[in-house]
């Protein structure tokens, strides 16, 4: 019976314990030999353990049992076991079945319905819900064991089962066993842990509408805080997690340990102790700007009064007094806001960060705020450096272009993206990549040796990379890299590729923004990163430069790069990848 799904460690061997079945998904589920009948819950009046410990009988009139991994071997599941025995069921080989918590559930939920169809009595509504509670913190527990930023529920009602997703390292994956959830079954764990959010629009939860707020959750011993946010497709709702650890011994990771430069570290030191104007930094989504903008506030000095104005604080910064304001749809919301911005003014803080620059009326916060003395710190959503000029005087947020133009308002402007890290016990030469069964280039598709060996002498030959320093993933990956998800082997965590831009010092840029000459300024913007490159100055080098540096330092595959930036098929030269 599934065989390859056996685990049996030298504990349980030890103390003689039987050993079990993993059924990982529905399908495995689907394939039992003999065939999976029926929860015995209700007649064995167990339905206490729901959600945690359920007992079965297969088509062969033999009984298991199906328990969550922690469950596995605790007195609860040694005591249903024994209850089969002294009804005179015979037990299957092998006797336990270790399932996800939410196909569990689903099993447990069929029993209920089931049950109340033919009996008009129905399961506690407590027991239930303590039960979808459960599953819940586990998808929870998988997301935050492997740092993940983000779990996507995505429900189809048009479909059986829904999948899962998560965020891990950038990539949005979803694991075998969370990718054919049970629909009802996600929707009814959405509307129970909906019932403890904070701040959200509306009492219940509503596939219908979009919605929002925070949540907070502890599991185990971690205290978490999630930030909830619905969009209503059109075959059901699909609800975001941002995953936040609030946890106050792990605090964001130095500068040099995110992967700025130590130039471009200097730079952030050296305007730190300026007074006035504005720090901005900008990313798309999931970049890691609110970790940054966290660790640049730890740095701030203990003789300043710092307070930042958040939605909702998303790392913890002992040094500051945070303030979280949860904005939903309403227009009361912004008075809320509005209000808290005045408090704050009349408290004689030194540095101030406003989370993030969305609207207009954290954009009417920007313009108060960023000439009158105090340092700025924000984030905004923007393709490049050159581009939050525009992202700000955009019509979604309407900051004045005269007032962005004024030398001393915009004090730094930095743009950052996170890029994979090869592992480097295990990444590959170009010798040995050429070994592989099939090369994959660029979005994983599949190329020829010969096509990979052109890529390469284009590499060396426009941009004097040796092709001896260029590294690329391992798909086998080594003890101290893999992982579950196939696409995350042979990595080793991220790191940040970062460019600058400090107005006062750039006059030409300042120029060109209050013109709103955009061919202009890309013009200059090139000049200024090859006369950097050239000078050997990493703070004035482009995003794109900084992560060829990287990876010709072997660090980063030259296949994310190319997919992020692309230009590696190019001939424009940039010889010397100097950083």
């Amino acid at each position: 019976m599934l065989n390859r799904f056996v685990n049996r460690t030298q504990t349980e061997i030890a103390t003689h314990a039987p050993a079990y079945v993993a059924i990982p998904t529905r399908e495995a589920l689907m394939q039992l030999s003999p065939a999976f009948v029926r929860s015995l819950a209700h007649e064995l009046a167990v339905l206490g353990l729901q959600g945690r410990v359920c007992p079965v009988c297969f088509s062969d009139g033999s009984a298991g049992v199906f328990t969550l991994p922690e469950y596995c071997y605790d007195d609860q599941t040694r005591a249903v076991l024994d209850l089969l025995r002294r009804r005179g069921l015979r037990l299957n080989e092998p006797q336990l079945f270790v399932l996800p918590p939410a196909l569990l559930l689903a099993i447990d939920k069929s029993a209920d319905e089931h049950h109340a169809a033919t009996s008009n009595v129905y399961t506690d509504r407590q027991t239930q819900q303590g039960a979808l509670s459960a599953a819940f913190d586990a998808v929870l527990r998988w997301g935050v064991v492997r740092q993940a930023s983000d779990i996507h529920f995505n429900v189809n009602r048009n479909r059986y089962s829904s999948p899962v997703f998560f965020t891990l390292a950038g990539r949005y994956v979803s694991p075998p066993e969370f990718s054919n959830l049970p629909t009802s079954t996600v929707l009814d764990m959405l509307a129970v842990a909906w019932m403890d959010v904070e701040g959200g629009n509306g009492a219940v939860f509503d596939p219908m509408i979009e919605q929002q707020g925070r949540l907070s959750r502890t599991v185990d011993g971690q205290r978490l805080l999630l930030r909830w946010a619905s969009l209503a497709t059109d075959v059901g709702p699909s609800v975001c997690l941002r995953l936040l650890v609030m946890d106050e011994s792990k605090l964001t990771p130095d500068l040099q340990a995110l992967g700025y430069l130590p130039e471009q570290i200097a730079l952030f030191e050296r305007l730190e102790l300026t007074d006035g104007g504005a720090v901005v930094l900008a990313g798309t989504v999931g970049c890691g700007k609110s970790t940054t903008i966290a660790t640049l506030m730890r740095a701030i000095a203990a003789e300043r009064k710092v307070i930042t104005l958040e939605d909702p604080a998303e790392y913890l910064i002992p040094n500051a007094l945070q303030n979280t304001v949860c904005r939903s749809f309403s227009e009361q919301d912004e008075h809320a806001f509005d209000a808290k911005l005045k408090a704050i003014k009349r408290s004689a803080m030194n540095d101030l960060l406003i989370g993030e620059i969305r609207d207009h009326t954290t954009g009417r916060a920007f313009m108060d705020l960023a000439a009158c003395g105090v340092n700025l710190y924000t984030t905004v959503h923007a393709g490049s450096a050159l581009l939050i000029p525009d992202r700000l005087a955009s019509s979604f947020i309407g900051v004045a272009r005269d007032l962005l133009a004024t030398p001393g308002v915009l004090k730094l402007l930095v743009f950052q993206a996170l890029m994979v890290k090869l592992c480097s016990s295990c990444s590959l030469t170009i010798e040995q990549a050429r070994q592989q069964p099939q090369w994959r280039g660029v979005a994983t598709q599949a190329g020829s040796h010969s096509r990979l060996e052109r890529w390469v002498n284009s590499i060396e030959a426009n941009f004097g990379v040796s092709r001896s320093a260029l590294r690329f993933r391992n798909d086998q990956a080594c003890s101290a890299c893999t992982h579950s998800i196939a696409s995350l082997r042979g990595t080793a965590g991220r790191t940040v590729v970062a460019e600058m831009i400090e107005p006062l010092r750039e006059p030409e840029f300042l120029e060109g923004v209050k013109k709103q000459d955009g061919v202009g300024l890309y013009r200059w913007f090139t000049q200024r990163n090859q006369q950097a490159l050239i000078a050997c100055e990493p703070q004035r080098q482009s995003a794109r430069q900084i992560a060829m540096y990287k990876m010709a330092q072997g660090m980063l595959d030259p296949r994310d790069v190319q997919a992020r930036f692309g230009g590696l098929d190019t001939t424009v030269s940039q010889r010397g990848m100097r950083a």
